[in-house]
């Protein structure tokens, strides 16, 4: 359903992608000219020290000392649940992607037949169509309404299954291609838990949050009244949908649980998997999605599926219409007439989240084109915004600290020789990408019109689903991207073992093509090591070179790299983000591999600064407006993480998201770094030095 805070399992970005996307769209006033020779041309603009606040000392609270006045003075906007750097540079990269949407729509028509611009332009014209797509009300999903209103028998329920995955619409679980965590150089088929509209097991169960599940339920039977239900009928129907979802849930992993590969990995052959579910044919399944079965797949948590077979069979058949009868809705409602879309809306965004105000329509539907036809989109973005000179640029960076991170490994002392030569060869195969594709998607396939907003996103769902699916059998191909260029993030990949940093977030104020080297390190820089950084966090450290789930670490290696994560687990773990809620705090396990890679990351980027200011003695020859190189890597470290959220997204985000609060990363990572301490002069026992047994190092 919509709105859900998903993650994705085996992938490790910078930030939450669906909550997080963003930095600076307004340009900072420029102070005046640093004595600096290099910085005197293209620095003395890049970071505005009027907006520190001095009368905070950055050794009790950097994140307040670099970002409170500028969060004084940036309220969050009412169609978003939180404000900051990244939100600024995601709402220019928006507007770009706007302005090359409405390009391709003023000149679809003349546009080569097939072409991306045709295909683009003409989506985005049939969902800014609003007056087409009010008459159309809920017409386009009547056909598989009725479809699942004929449903009488748990076979049928299993073969309506089979053909709802076909189309791209698959409920219940999820379904998809990935690498085979025993053998990376192939891809499987994995069957993962799914089938929630809540964002975690815990909100079906805990009393917590019964509320939310009483705005659940209504929201299910306000769909259903949209589509001609009667209140009373539409009532009943909601209960019978939640209580199946409920049952769902109870054999659903936690979030903390599905981030061990263990639980994200369960290789069956096709007897075996219908053991698991004896009234569900994983061959038939299989078939039905036009993918040869082969020797077999990942039944990736099994005791999800051993509880979803039961509920075929014991759950009436008047729960499982009604429950995927309100997928189906919601799932559609973005797509629908505007009844829908304000209902989808006023639960996951007002309600779960907080959010005052729903997007403006432009963004909906340029939303809907990124996830249609989203690297093609990129196509365009890359042609008109990423020039080649800033990919050089970054290259550079992402060489120098890959080395870095290679000599922090040469000269860990708590690690043997053994593990080490292989945490090296590991670091050897490491593949960057940096910008955009090698090579750009085939669109061929996929039919657009200049009308049918629904049917164009349904296309597309399909398409991209086959697409995903085709590779089962086939090769793993390591050059390929899971994040669109305009999307301001970056990620690691374990079973491919690539660090992937889209052409958006290779902008100030993480990157500047001409800016001095401690504004680029604590940007850019520290992104860079926070991805190398994943390949060997809590559970990067479980792949090995290749990509495969295998144990590469001496038992005694092991150990001792758990003792210090657990460090960092009671860290964050103490981390309170809601005044009001004092009894709120961050999950230092949920968020365990995001705080490795942070502070890995931000090590090993000033071990990377270091060097560059060695090479090049006039970098660290001077001040710049006030502060050393070193002052100002971590100043722009903590600037990137400036930034405010409502309460209710907030709570949300403490369940479901593995990353800390912002607030968090600002100041997590330099608190347990001595050179931090060493930059601004602090003394022991002062907020942000954690020292001797506190103090934490891994990386």
């Amino acid at each position: 359903m919509r709105r859900r805070l998903l993650g994705s399992i085996g992938a490790a970005g910078f930030v939450a992608t669906a909550a997080f996307s963003g930095a600076a769209k307004r340009p900072l006033p420029a102070p005046a000219a640093p004595a600096h020779a290099r910085a005197a041309a293209d620095t003395g603009s890049v970071f505005n020290v009027a907006q520190l606040d001095t009368a905070i000392s950055p050794c009790t609270d950097l994140n307040a000392f670099v970002n409170d006045r500028w969060v004084a003075t940036h309220p969050i906007p009412a169609d978003r649940v939180r404000w900051g750097a990244f939100d600024e540079l995601a709402e220019k990269s928006l507007d770009e992607q706007h302005q090359l949407v409405e390009q391709a729509d003023s000149g679809a028509d003349a546009a080569p037949a097939g072409s991306i611009q045709r295909k683009i332009g003409w989506l985005y014209r049939s969902g800014m169509d609003t007056a087409a797509v009010e008459r159309a009300g809920d017409d386009p999903i009547r056909p598989e309404l009725a479809a699942i209103e004929a449903l009488q028998t748990p076979a049928e329920v299993v073969a309506w299954l089979h053909a709802a995955f076909a189309d791209g619409e698959g409920q219940v679980f999820r379904f998809g291609a990935r690498a085979d965590y025993q053998n990376a150089k192939m891809q499987i088929g994995y069957a993962n838990q799914g089938g929630l509209g809540l964002p975690t097991p815990d909100y079906y169960t805990k009393p917590e949050y019964a509320a939310i599940r009483d705005a659940y339920v209504k929201y299910l039977a306000g769909l259903f009244t949209l589509t001609g239900v009667p209140a009373a009928q539409a009532a009943t129907e909601a209960d019978q949908a939640m209580a199946l979802e409920t049952s769902l849930a109870r054999h659903s992993l936690s979030r903390v649980a599905l981030r061990n590969p263990k639980n994200q990995y369960h290789f069956v052959s096709f007897a075996q998997a219908d053991r698991v579910t004896p009234h569900f044919d994983w061959a038939a399944f299989f078939r039905a999605q036009g993918v040869a079965p082969g020797r077999g797949f990942s039944l990736s948590q099994p005791e999800f599926f051993a509880g979803m077979d039961s509920l075929l069979v014991h759950a009436p058949i008047a729960a499982w219409r009604a429950y995927l009868a309100a997928h189906v809705i919601a799932h559609a409602a973005p797509y629908l007439s505007p009844a829908f879309e304000t209902a989808s809306f006023d639960f996951y965004g007002r309600t779960l989240e907080g959010q005052p105000q729903d997007r403006p329509r432009w963004k909906q539907v340029l939303g809907a084109v990124n996830g249609a036809m989203g690297m093609a989109l990129g196509e365009l973005y890359v042609a008109r915004y990423f020039p080649p000179s800033a990919k050089q640029r970054a290259e550079v960076l992402v060489r120098n600290v890959r080395n870095a991170l290679r000599a922090r490994i040469e000269r860990l002392a708590w690690m043997s020789a053994a593990t080490k030569r292989r945490a090296l060869q590991k670091w050897a195969m490491f593949l960057p990408k940096i910008g955009y594709p090698e090579h750009w998607r085939d669109w061929s396939g996929l039919t657009i019109t200049p009308d049918h907003y629904y049917a164009n996103v349904a296309a597309a769902e399909k398409f991209n689903y086959r697409y995903n699916v085709a590779k089962i059998g086939k090769a793993t191909d390591r050059l390929e991207w899971f994040m669109t260029p305009q999307t301001v993030n970056a990620y690691y990949d374990p079973s491919t073992n690539t660090i992937n940093f889209p052409a958006a977030i290779l902008q100030p104020p993480f990157f500047y093509a001409n800016g001095d080297d401690a504004i680029n390190y604590g940007g850019i820089g520290a992104v860079i090591g926070h991805e190398s950084s994943h390949g060997f966090d809590d559970e990067g450290s479980q792949f090995d070179g290749n990509g495969n789930n295998v144990n590469w670490w001496t038992p005694a290696d092991r150990r001792a790299f758990d003792e210090r994560t657990q460090k960092l687990v009671e860290q964050y773990d103490s981390y309170a983000p809601l005044a009001d809620h004092p009894d709120k705090h961050v999950n230092g396990r949920l968020t365990l591999g995001e705080n490795i890679a942070d502070l890995g990351g931000l090590n090993v980027a000033y071990d990377a600064l270091q060097t560059a200011l060695r090479a090049d003695p006039r970098e660290a020859a001077g001040k710049i407006d006030g502060y050393t190189e070193d002052q100002r890597f971590f100043m722009n470290w903590a600037r990137v993480w400036r930034g405010s959220i409502r309460e209710r997204a907030q709570l949300v985000s403490l369940n479901t998201d593995p990353h800390s609060p912002a607030r968090f990363r600002a100041d997590g990572p330099p608190s347990d770094m001595p050179a931090f301490a060493t930059a601004f002069a602090c003394r022991a026992g002062e907020p942000m030095v954690r020292s001797g047994a506190r103090r934490v190092s891994i990386w």
